[in-house]
């Protein structure tokens, strides 16, 4: 939401006050909750979960921006729930009415629970009183910019992972930090920022204590990182059922229109932040039919549920149908008709998998080293590459990485493992940067419109086949490779698809220069761009890729 739009929303002499991750203070009074009622599984899991919710807002613009942050070390799943509270006073009179009869501002049980239409989440549903709030506030989902690229967020430097604080920016305050205040005063912020629309930019840099204020977490300095980018608009389950299965796991939100509960529609790798569930919370004109020159509160909480893929959501051993099967494939990373194939963080045997069942960007984990599927190649033949990269290995040195990686590989694997025709290092042919031109209907510098022999040359013919003869080995993918696997049902379907997990960069065996190399960056999401051959040995290196028979 444009701060020029926003502005034409404020209005007179009202007090606002909205929950979770939003803040308070001044004519209008957001306040954050978030997180304050993740289940206590969270706090009893043995491994490295590090969730937290960000809400940035500021009462000037109606600027809201909430999303989910993973600091951890492990891929989480994530949910998140609005519930909705308000009240009115006329001129002269002492108490509120609230607009829902039996709710309570102090009581946030009360709080009617924002339920979408099933075919539109702009417009409150006929349930539980939800539609009454229709004519009052609008809540603006998800982030599209014309023309731009995803948002930047400043990460957390609160990394206790039993800390059920927010990080609430700008007006926003947290419910523990603002001591669960529901007077429109209290202060409750818990990360810097303004909390106004596009506030941190790339490049951007905060240290936590330089500036006469330290928030909750470490004293550290941290640079400004990007949020996913939006693969598509929130949906309600119902719309959601009506993809193609290659559709359905991807980066977006999915509302379950009978619940509430908002889920990320895939698994948020570590070093991600998903794109905005909620991007604006305005008040309608029709407030000022209603109060005339009085005063009114208005609220949003935030409940939030983060788990790890191996944990349950609270409810979820009741859930069926279109549910259960999005929660499967959550944790499986692709709607591949899963009583084929073990759960994507289940280490199995390759005897366990059917290959031929998998979609493209699907997850596994076989004889300790996690993979994703890239492509049936027909015959059996199937290719696969590392889903994490290999760290501290430079350009120069991957072609030694890949034969170390592979000699310590399962002997079972390996005894699916197809010979390839690759060139020599010497000999793979390169192009560089200023050659290839970019198709913006894909986003930012992701598929090439030019990829031809006539424009670029050898390097549209570098395609990984396999060999008649030889012996079994791992290989780096070309830029034909990935330009080739990039797109709408393949295993990269997405920026965020084709970044390494834990947030690591990878090499292509492209050169572009002398000095340069083609890699997926990290940083940039996933982008392709060559960088010097040096560059990043601790973010990322050696990504390798099999081709297996079956």
């Amino acid at each position: 939401m444009t701060p020029e739009k926003k502005k034409q929303r404020r209005l007179r002499n009202l007090v606002l006050l909205s929950l979770l991750l939003l803040a308070v203070g001044g004519t209008f009074a957001f306040q954050a909750f978030n997180q304050r009622a993740i289940n206590d599984r969270l706090n009893d899991v043995q491994v490295n979960v590090g969730g937290r919710v960000h809400d940035y807002y500021n009462r000037d613009t109606e600027n809201k921006d909430v999303f989910v942050e993973n600091y951890g070390e492990r891929p989480i799943m994530a949910r998140i729930r609005l519930s909705e509270f308000l009240e009115t006073r006329q001129t002269g009179e002492t108490d509120f009415t609230p607009l829902v009869s039996g709710s309570q501002r102090d009581q946030l049980d009360s709080w009617t629970t924002w339920i979408p239409s099933s075919d539109n989440i702009n417009v409150r549903a006929n349930v539980g009183n939800s539609d009454a709030f229709n004519r009052y506030s609008r809540l603006t989902f998800g982030w599209s910019r014309e023309g731009e690229f995803a948002p930047w967020y400043m990460p957390t430097f609160n990394h206790d992972n039993l800390d059920l604080m927010t990080a609430a920016a700008g007006h926003a305050r947290d419910y523990i930090a603002g001591g669960g205040a529901t007077d429109g005063v209290t202060d409750g912020a818990t990360h810097p920022g303004a909390g106004t629309d596009a506030y941190w930019s790339e490049n951007d840099e905060y240290e936590n204590g330089s500036q006469g204020t330290t928030w909750p977490g470490v004293i550290a300095n941290h640079t400004a990182a990007q949020n996913l980018q939006q693969q598509r608009a929130p949906m309600t389950i119902e719309q959601w059922n009506n993809l193609q299965d290659y559709q359905k796991i991807g980066d977006f939100w999915v509302i379950d229109h009978e619940t509430g509960w908002a889920y990320w529609a895939s698994l948020l790798e570590p070093g991600q932040a998903t794109s905005y569930l909620l991007d604006a919370a305005e008040m309608l004109d029709a407030i000022e039919d209603t109060v005339f020159n009085g005063s009114y509160y208005y609220g949003i909480h935030v409940d939030s549920e983060l788990i790890s893929p191996g944990e349950e959501f609270t409810d979820e051993a009741g859930a069926s149908g279109n549910l259960a099967d999005f929660l499967t494939g959550i944790r499986n990373n692709a709607m591949d008709g899963e009583g084929s194939n073990p759960r994507a963080d289940v280490d199995s045997p390759p005897s366990a998998f059917n290959f031929d069942a998998m979609l493209p960007g699907r997850v596994f984990t076989m004889e300790g080293e996690q993979y994703r599927y890239l492509e049936d190649m027909g015959n059996g033949n199937h290719m696969i590459i590392r889903n994490e990269a290999i760290r501290n290995v430079s350009w120069e040195e991957q072609n030694d990485e890949l034969v170390s990686w592979y000699a310590g590989l399962d002997d079972e694997v390996k005894a699916m493992v197809r010979p390839v025709n690759v060139p020599a290092p010497e000999s793979v042919p390169g192009v560089a940067d200023g050659a290839v031109q970019w198709n913006p209907d894909y986003g930012i510098r992701f598929l090439p419109s030019n990829f031809n022999e006539a424009a670029l040359g050898a390097v549209v013919n570098d395609v990984t086949t396999i060999a008649s003869t030889g012996s079994g080995r791992a290989f780096a993918l070309s830029l034909a490779d990935v330009v080739r696997l990039s797109g709408p049902e393949q295993g990269f379907q997405n920026h965020a698809g084709r970044v390494g997990a834990r947030s690591s960069f990878w090499w292509l065996r492209t050169p572009a220069t002398l000095d340069l190399a083609w890699n997926v960056r990290q940083r940039q999401m996933g982008q392709l761009i060559p960088s010097p051959v040096t560059d990043f040995p601790g973010t990322g290196g050696v990504r390798p890729a099999l081709i297996i028979n079956q």
